[in-house]
């Protein structure tokens, strides 16, 4: 058992979770995220990450119910301390990358808190829409480059369970739009970093005028519009008779500047999804004001090569943003489009069968935020240890970065065999076995280097 390595895991698990909870209950919690990590159940529930523990013999499993059903922590808290271990990454004047975006988790149940029927956006076309029974969670996640990756890794910090309209009738619940669900986690956040650029990054769905109406001017927003999307350009000087103007004169939409012979086409190298692409694009200043406001945007009209879609159009309220950067921040968002892949698929983010409120409340949050902890230990320390190497495939040499697959598979590593009770592996008794403190923005392979 690498020492070292498991003080530093336990050491992020303390740094974000044990402020926002008593003792006991980090305790507790401590217990769950060491059997949710180590099981390999097809569906990850509480008995069964106790199952991959020597708890059972000596605990009975309604404790680490209650945690979840009747416990006091709260995720947002959790999320908070989450983001101050985050900042630790990024530099101090440099914006913070945020992405929001929504998922859908299937569940089941007579009694189940917040169950409504959503649209699976995986499974649906343009044409053809598939419906699904369970929850739709909005997410506020941070972007953060690592080292041992190409892309940026998407890490959540806020959670909102999104109830639609018929669930919230039935209940007696306010209804809340997704939009505004995600404008509440922003105000939250804004108020954790005071004074600091927040450079947000959403889909088309979240590019409107909920989540602008009186957004400060440190937060800017880069998304997708419409091609047909009206634009206008600054108002006119004010020439002090009658109220001032608004917006200017209407200006062409995007899909006219696009068919324009007489705008060239400019050209630029970009990073996106993974490789470095030729662009061709237009832009403009403008405004779009039913979704912006009186805000003035830089607007990019870019060509594509590939589908049935002639051309894709971005913009930045941001309008000193070149080209290059609007398109390369707006494909960072594919980040958490990974997350709930890999949360899905690897880590259970979906199988929880809780049905209280407050159950349902956390524990979704509470995998989501366990997700971004084992990321930030693998950045420090495990990710040139000898445990991340992957194991040894001959059909798939070419494989340079890392995983969350490999993020799970160094955790288990370290945590195999492991006594979670035992006060030997309490992280204040292994302070001792920790690496060495690393400067604030600095990784553990700049430190090797």
């Amino acid at each position: 058992m690498p020492a070292p390595l498991l003080a530093s895991l336990l050491g992020v698990w303390e740094a974000v979770f044990s402020h926002a909870m008593t003792r006991p209950s980090f305790s507790n919690l401590l217990v769950v995220a060491v059997g949710w990590v180590m099981t390999d159940a097809p569906i990850r529930t509480i008995t069964e990450t106790l199952l991959a523990t020597s708890i059972p013999e000596r605990r009975h499993h309604e404790a680490f119910h209650r945690l979840f059903s009747r416990g006091t922590w709260d995720p947002d808290h959790v999320g908070h301390w989450l983001l101050q271990q985050l900042l630790k990454y990024t530099a101090a004047q440099a914006p913070l990358r945020l992405v929001m975006d929504d998922t859908v988790k299937g569940g089941k149940g007579a009694h189940v808190f917040g169950l409504g029927t959503h649209i699976d956006a995986v499974r649906s076309t343009k044409r053809y829409r598939v419906f699904i029974i369970g929850h739709c969670w909005v997410v506020l996640a941070v972007l953060l480059p690592v080292p041992f990756s190409r892309r940026a890794w998407a890490l959540p910090v806020l959670f909102r369970l999104y109830r639609n309209k018929k669930e919230c009738a039935k209940n007696g619940a306010t209804y809340r739009k997704k939009t505004e669900l995600a404008r509440e986690m922003i105000d939250v956040l804004c108020g954790w970093v005071p004074g600091r650029r927040i450079e947000l990054t959403g889909d088309s769905a979240y590019c409107n005028d909920t989540i602008m109406d009186g957004l400060p001017d440190r937060c800017v927003l880069i998304g997708t519009m419409r091609p047909d999307a009206v634009l206008t350009a600054p108002p006119p000087p004010h020439t002090g008779v009658g109220r001032p103007r608004r917006r200017g004169d209407t200006l062409p939409k995007p899909e006219q500047l696009a068919k324009d012979a007489s705008t060239p086409w400019q050209t630029c190298e970009a990073f996106v999804y993974g490789r470095m692409i030729q662009m061709r694009y237009k832009m403009m200043c403008a405004q779009w004001y039913r979704a912006c406001g009186t805000r003035l945007l830089r607007i990019v009209v870019v060509a594509t090569t590939k589908g049935t879609i002639p051309y894709r159009v971005f913009f930045s309220t941001d309008p000193s943003l070149d080209a290059r950067t609007i398109a390369e921040s707006y494909a960072a968002r594919w980040g958490i489009e990974v997350f709930f892949r890999d949360a899905k698929q690897l880590f259970g983010f979906a199988d929880s069968p809780a049905r209280k409120a407050t159950s349902v409340l956390r524990m979704v949050p509470f995998v989501g935020l366990l997700y971004s902890t084992l990321v930030l230990w693998f950045i420090d320390d495990a990710s040139t240890s000898p445990i991340a190497v992957p194991p040894r495939r001959p059909w798939y040499r070419h494989k340079r970065g890392r995983s969350f697959a490999d993020v799970l598979r160094a955790a288990r590593k370290v945590l195999r065999g492991v006594d979670i009770l035992d006060p030997v592996n309490h992280p204040a008794n292994l302070d001792n076995n920790r690496a060495p403190e690393k400067p604030p923005g600095v990784h553990a392979a700049d430190m090797a280097a």
